[in-house]
């Protein structure tokens, strides 16, 4: 068994390298937004003959708009968010969409501004620093407040890496986007805390064996719970990425990344972040009863 702790500088820099690239995206790419931020035309189609989702897209495609949201209302009836469109583009597009798919029936056609977006981004982010503030304090109660600030970093390294990966692969951000990463700090927190308990029962039953061999010793026995817990999910989110269709492929994608990066801040960065933290606390006590 390879020595986290002894490496752990590799793992920073490696985390390090990535967001470092994924900032580097957002600053020259930006985010891919989608209808959900950006606004966009709302419109109802209730076709003649039976179609589905896969059929709507294709057509929609003819016109540019095979990234739309689309969602069906039963009785061949179908919602159709896209990207804002003047008055000719959508009545082309629908009249297309009509004529391709043997006809159909407008019953509405809405433009829509991005005020749900704006207001879904103050939404989310508000419950990051709500959530954030109550982690802070249930790991500080818990263990301890050193333990807190690693989880948190370890929370904002997923976060940013995430939102990296999103610009620098162009995946379209929508309130899918906002799902997934509260379901990853969920994922990443739980796997932190079974960490976290181990080291504590390590610290209770051993507390003079060295704290850099303690904390080693802590993730490796907590190593296979964290890997088949990622493995388990994944093989279930490749299953949806392949064979659940395209509405789910942003959503799994940014999960399945989210879930990976996960993972490994939980081991390789939250432990050793708290080894570190830990460790420059007692030197300034040190300093401090030098200087006194």
């Amino acid at each position: 068994m390879f020595h986290i702790i002894k490496t752990r500088k590799i793992y920073y820099v490696i985390s390090l390298a990535i967001i470092i690239l994924g900032v580097a995206s957002l600053m020259t790419r930006g985010l891919n937004l989608g209808i959900d931020f950006t606004g966009g035309n709302i419109m109802e189609l209730k076709f003649k003959n039976a179609v589905t989702l896969q059929d709507v897209r294709g057509a929609l495609a003819d016109y540019k708009l095979e990234d739309s949201q689309l969602q069906s209302g039963g009785d061949n009836t179908f919602f159709i968010r896209t990207k804002a469109l003047t008055q000719t583009e959508s009545a082309q597009a629908i009249q297309g969409v009509s004529e391709k798919l043997g006809g159909a029936t407008l019953l509405r056609n809405e433009l829509v501004g991005p005020v749900i977006g704006q207001e879904l981004t103050k939404q989310a982010i508000l419950a990051l620093i709500i959530s954030s503030v109550l982690i802070t304090l249930y790991i500080s109660w818990r263990f301890e407040f050193l333990q807190a600030i690693a989880a948190i970093g370890g929370l904002l390294h997923d976060v940013l890496i995430m939102t990296g990966m999103a610009s620098l692969l162009q995946i379209q951000i929508d309130n899918t986007f906002v799902a997934a990463v509260l379901t990853v700090i969920g994922y990443s927190l739980n796997d932190t805390i079974v960490i976290f308990d181990r080291v504590r029962e390590n610290l209770r039953m051993t507390r003079k064996e060295d704290l850099g061999e303690l904390v080693n010793r802590s993730l490796w026995q907590t190593m296979a719970r964290s890997i088949n817990t990622v493995l388990a999910v994944v093989f279930v989110l490749l299953a949806l990425l392949f064979f659940g269709g395209s509405t789910l492929t942003n959503f799994v994608t940014l999960l399945l990344i989210g879930i990976v990066c996960g993972a490994y801040s939980s081991i390789f960065i939250s432990g050793p972040g708290w080894y570190d933290l830990r460790r420059m606390q007692k030197d300034r006590k040190r300093t401090s009863k030098a200087t006194a």
